[in-house]
């Protein structure tokens, strides 16, 4: 029992585990996904991603002979099931019907010396495609990773715990972005491409519906995987790419983003007033992205009931972008609030990674401007990112 509540700790330490379970659950479709410690008898949540409702939570414990689990325990092979009713080995199986799954893919997780730790798995009471997708070499990336997170939780008891978190968190975190990007990026432009050609040259209104969910999860999926590698870039020392130029429509492409926010939350009052911005030198499209990013933070976050202020000029030599919503952020959140994988509103449900603003930042630097951040009760919160033209 005791070895049980400490692996599930240690897995609930490695920050990069909730990116992982989001990233399987949003490249495949699949609703539940977990990270979960296998012993000889005992199947046990260290995490959950759970958007079934199955009541599956962290340390919730399964007889291992009731899972698929106690298969892999024994061959150490990963097991993937497209339709569980129609599969010629598991359609009579216990499992699916104990659980009311149909699609279901699981990949072991080793310690590095080899020892069996558990797995990694997510399932759907819908079918998917899943044999001959890149979802199991990816998830096989994750378990690989994640056996060197273990490593290194583990050698951080051993020793100094503050400086073997420093040092073991940042190298692996460098592993962790290799993987996924080495393993998404071209996989997920592929799905992309695929989808848009086939809404083009082979449009059908029984399966457009489902192209279309295809292409807008694979979209949603590609965003992320770029959010996690501007993260990479910012951590591993080499900082944010720019294309510095000047941007004589710098205007134009502040006002695109309002646009296009808006045109996504049209029940929402953006109100934006975007000066003449002729004179900027720096990357159009990353300025773009930042205020893209502040727009949806306040979007997201702040008051539903009142306006987003949204200005951008030059005044003094100084280009101010400001963005304004009636919403408060805690004073204790405040000085992480630029941290990768934190949150606004600790406990609120998050559609993305918690990178938003922790690549903004990485942006203002890479300009050499600086972005800020004020909340008050009376007044609301004001995001400011501002840059010398000198």
């Amino acid at each position: 029992m005791e070895q049980r509540i400490a692996d599930i700790a240690m897995i609930g330490r490695i920050s990069v585990v909730p990116a992982m379970l989001k990233v399987i659950c949003d490249t495949t479709g699949l609703r539940f996904a977990a990270v979960a410690r296998v012993t000889d008898d005992n199947w046990t949540a260290c995490a959950v991603l759970d958007q079934l409702d199955y009541g599956v939570g962290v340390g919730s414990e399964l007889d291992l002979t009731t899972t698929i689990c106690h298969e892999i325990h024994r061959s150490h092979e990963a097991v993937v099931i497209d339709k569980a009713s129609e599969d010629p080995i598991y359609r009579n199986h216990h499992t699916p019907r104990i659980y009311v799954f149909e699609s279901y893919i699981c990949v072991p997780v080793f310690r590095t010396d080899g020892r069996f730790f558990g797995t990694i798995c997510a399932l759907d009471p819908i079918p998917t495609a899943l044999r001959g997708s890149p979802i199991q070499s990816t998830m096989e990336s994750f378990a690989r990773v994640l056996s060197l997170q273990i490593e290194a939780q583990e050698s951080q008891q051993r020793t100094d715990a503050d400086w073997q978190e420093e040092r073991g968190t940042a190298e692996l975190r460098e592993q962790f972005i290799a993987a996924l990007g080495h393993d998404l990026r071209n996989p997920l432009f592929a799905i992309n491409f695929s989808a848009e050609r086939l809404l083009r040259k082979h449009p059908s209104p029984v399966s457009d519906p489902l192209v279309r969910h295809i292409l807008a999860c694979g979209r949603r999926a590609s965003q992320r995987v770029e959010d996690v590698m501007d993260l990479a870039r910012g951590r591993m020392g080499s900082g944010m790419a720019l294309r510095l130029t000047h941007c004589a429509d710098l205007q134009d492409a502040l006002r695109q983003v309002v646009a296009e926010v808006q045109g996504l939350h049209p029940l929402r009052l953006i109100h934006a007033d975007i000066g003449d911005l002729h004179s900027v030198y720096g990357d159009r499209e990353r300025l773009a992205q930042l205020l893209s990013i502040l727009l949806v933070n306040a979007l997201h976050h702040g008051n539903r009931n009142s306006p987003v202020y949204v200005t951008a000029e030059i005044e003094h030599a100084h280009l101010t972008v400001t963005v304004k919503n009636a919403g408060q952020i805690a004073e204790q959140t405040l000085p992480r609030l630029f941290q990768p994988f934190s949150r606004p509103l600790p406990g609120t449900l998050e559609t993305g990674l918690g990178l938003g603003l922790y690549i903004a930042r990485q942006i203002a630097d890479a300009h050499g401007g600086e972005l800020s951040v004020t909340s008050h009760e009376q007044y609301g919160t004001q995001f400011s990112f501002r840059l010398s033209l000198l």
